[in-house]
């Protein structure tokens, strides 16, 4: 699976989790609810800074965003 889905994953995994909308979660990281949908179908390549803002307006570090079974399959180079 392609990293941008893995994230894309997580995020509506997470997002669920807390029983909020895109449009919750787009309020509380400040960013658009458009781009929400686009990295959680793995259209955005999101930058770290935004994944950040993201965990926490779910209320997860980023450890813990990152700690995911979506993760661990990733093949080495």
């Amino acid at each position: 699976m392609d990293v941008k889905l893995k994230v894309g994953h997580r995020i509506k995994e997470l997002r669920e989790l807390s029983n909020m909308s895109q449009k919750d979660l787009s309020f509380a990281a400040d960013l658009d609810r458009s781009y929400i949908a686009s990295i959680e179908n793995g259209q955005r390549n999101v930058s770290i800074v935004n994944v950040e803002k993201i965990a926490n307006a779910l209320n997860v570090t980023l450890k813990e965003f990152f700690i995911s079974n979506v993760f661990e399959n990733t093949s080495r180079n």
